[in-house]
């Protein structure tokens, strides 16, 4: 898969092999547009695949335990361009909790949707499933049982799209975020079943 990637953004310090990435962090590096803040920040570097597919799931393993300051972050990503794309990832806080979240970003604005987890946690798989232009953003603790994080639609999200990884620093600090266990699969997010019209 790995031989398959390209770069929006191609950071100094990274290492791929058939099984494992990763990617060292520069400081200042973010992906964020407009919504709250009125900052834009559009320069962390991000490896995807191309496809048009419809229909399919993406999981990766991250482990992110160099991470120690504020704002570090390293997770799934769809970027089409600047100013739409989604991403998820944890983001470091301080020494007693961090934010297991997501930012979908639709024609230049982001929203950031967030839960608390410890900062104890190094290691989270997520899955990444596209229904058509609907996605579906997962994670999970053992790479085994997935809880979703959000269900969502990106207006330019509908034909050709390019997904992967990515790894920033908003702040001034860096760290190394690690990504294996990387596999596509059919779709794992099931068609609706219940209220009409399905």
């Amino acid at each position: 898969m790995t031989d398959k990637m390209k770069w929006t953004r191609e950071p100094e310090k990274y290492k791929i092999s058939d099984e494992r990435i990763e990617i060292v962090t520069e400081p200042h590096t973010d992906l964020w547009q407009r919504t709250y803040y009125h900052f834009r920040n559009d320069n962390a570097p991000v490896l995807q695949i191309e496809t048009d597919e419809k229909y399919f799931s993406f999981i990766v393993k991250t482990d992110f335990t160099d991470s120690h300051h504020r704002f570090d972050q390293c997770g799934i990503v769809m970027y089409l361009d600047s100013e739409n794309w989604l991403k998820a990832s944890v983001e470091y806080e301080n020494e007693e909790f961090q934010h297991l979240g997501s930012v979908v970003t639709n024609h230049g604005y982001s929203d950031w949707a967030t839960t608390a987890i410890p900062s104890d946690v190094k290691v989270i798989w997520y899955r990444f499933s596209r229904r058509e232009d609907d996605y579906c953003i997962e994670s999970s603790h053992d790479g085994v049982n997935f809880t979703q994080m959000r269900v969502c639609h990106v207006w330019e999200g509908k034909d050709m799209i390019r997904f992967g990884i990515y790894a920033c620093s908003p702040e001034d600090s860096s760290f190394k975020a690690v990504f294996t266990d990387m596999k596509i699969s059919e779709c794992a997010w099931k068609a609706h079943d219940g209220q009409q019209p399905d």
